[in-house]
Formats: C-alpha cells, structure tokens, sequence
C-alpha cells in the first residue's frame, strides 16, 4: 500500500511540474492606442499571428497609472490621476519573493537610484507601478530591482531574465507622445530579434499589452506569445488585468493578492494541448 500511495505521490507531483505552461514572464507595456488601431500597425499585426490574441481585452480604468497599478496589485485602488502615489498596499513582487522566486523592472531612460521623481527627460514614473509601493520605495534592495531598460538586453543574452518582469519604454518609444506607428516602428527594431531569437527562452511568455484605450470602452491589443502558447490563436473570452495577473499567481505557484485577481479566473483557452 505505501509503494502504491508512493507511486500516485510521485506521478502527481511530476504531473504538476509539467503542467505549467510557462516558469518566467515579460510584460512589455505600450500607451493608449485602440485595440483596432494597433491591428494596422505592422509588427503588432504579425505577432498576431504568431501568438494568442485576447480579442475581448479591456483596460481597467483611465488615465494611465491606475492601470499599470492593477497590472501588478489586482486593483486600481480608485486612483484618479497620474500624480505621484505611495501605497501602503501587496502587489506581485511581494508573491514573487514569498515564492524565493525574483523579480525586475526594465525601464527606459530610468535615472536610477531610487527615483522618485515625477519624470526624467522622456522617463515617467507613473508608468512604473513598482515604484508606487511603500514597500519597494523604502527597501533599497528592492528598489535596485527597478533599473535602466538597456539592462534587459544584457539579461536576456544571459540567459537571466527573473521569473517575473516588465519593460517600460519610454514616452516616445510607448507611443505616448509619438502615435502607435512610432511605437510599432521602435518594437520591431528593439524586440524582433529578441521574440525570433534561436536562444529564445521555451519557458518564458511575453505579454505585448497598452495600458489603456482612447475611449470609454477601453479595449485594448493584448497578445500572448512564447512559452505553450498556440500560435495565431484567439480568446473572445472577457479579459482584463486582473484575469492576466490571476494567470502569472497560477502558473507560478504564487497565491493570490486577494484584490480582483482572487475572483478572476485564469487564461486558459490559448494553450497547445
């Protein structure tokens, strides 16, 4: 009996461990474009098909910053603004580390150093929910998780990419201050080499999301790509922030935030079988 309890033990455990459809994820953030509008762009248009489209995507909230705070902590927590915040809330770094797992931020034109400023040259903190946190701004080891987005290029040619990151163009490179055509023009240059590499890593999913769209219904270009995703797939499927943050906590053996991402239910109609 205890060879067979043994045996069920073992299968199910490797089961598991098989069963993740991805062990790492990069989240790579564009600015207020339309979901319709970014399908004419021509690279975000090919990925497309190389990856799982959300079809029925939608942001959380307008202006900027409350959605890139939801991407990270389930919740926009009523933000109204694009002031600078300090939230004395969990978001997904705490789970990563509870996990021994780790966690980076990859943005352009960041000064470094902990700041905290409004914005530096084409840099804007809003755009960098990390630093929105109490607990991040204060802890000096966690801030140096946050750091210049040239650095992703060196981690991803050695192969260290943590298990959970975000790169963060800057103001003209997102499309904030330039149009979507700018932004898909700067994604093919930085990123195609990157997403077509041979040494692509097999365990790690890229997210390609914006933060918002240009109308009260707020739909927006989200696209899953790497690591078991089916190729030109789609999901019509509703889908926000909080389903994608619900996907990360449970391929990841995370948890949950307890905030919108605890009633959410994962992405799972976009896998290979």
């Amino acid at each position: 009996m205890k060879k067979i309890i043994l045996s069920a033990f073992l299968f199910l455990t490797t089961h598991c461990a098989m069963a993740a459809n991805f062990n790492k994820v990069l989240v790579i953030v564009f600015e207020n474009t339309e979901y319709q509008n970014t399908l004419t762009q021509p690279f975000f248009s090919s990925l497309s098909k190389e990856g799982a489209l959300l079809t029925n995507f939608n942001a959380a909230t307008h202006p900027s910053q409350g959605n890139y705070i939801a991407m990270v902590a389930g919740s926009t927590f009523n933000i109204v603004n694009d002031k600078p915040i300090d939230l004395n809330e969990r978001h997904i770094g705490d789970l990563i580390e509870d996990a021994k797992k780790d966690w980076k931020i990859y943005a352009e034109d960041y000064p470094g150093n902990c700041f905290l400023g409004k914005s530096s040259v084409d840099y804007a903190r809003k755009h960098v929910p990390f630093l929105s946190f109490i607990n991040v701004q204060t802890n000096p080891s966690r801030c140096a998780r946050v750091v210049e987005g040239k650095k992703f290029f060196t981690d991803f040619a050695n192969s260290t990419l943590p298990a959970f990151s975000m790169y963060i163009p800057n103001l003209k490179n997102d499309g904030h201050d330039t149009g979507v055509k700018i932004g898909d023009k700067w994604f093919k240059q930085n990123f195609d080499l990157v997403l077509h590499s041979p040494n692509f890593p097999k365990d790690l999913l890229v997210v390609i999301t914006f933060d918002e769209g240009t109308t009260p219904i707020n739909q927006i270009y989200t696209l899953l790509y790497g690591a078991n995703v089916s190729p030109g797939k789609t999901s019509a499927r509703a889908n926000n922030f909080y389903t994608l943050l619900r996907t990360y906590e449970e391929e990841l053996g995370l948890g949950s935030l307890n905030q919108n991402d605890m009633k959410s239910q994962p992405i799972s109609d976009i896998w290979k079988k």
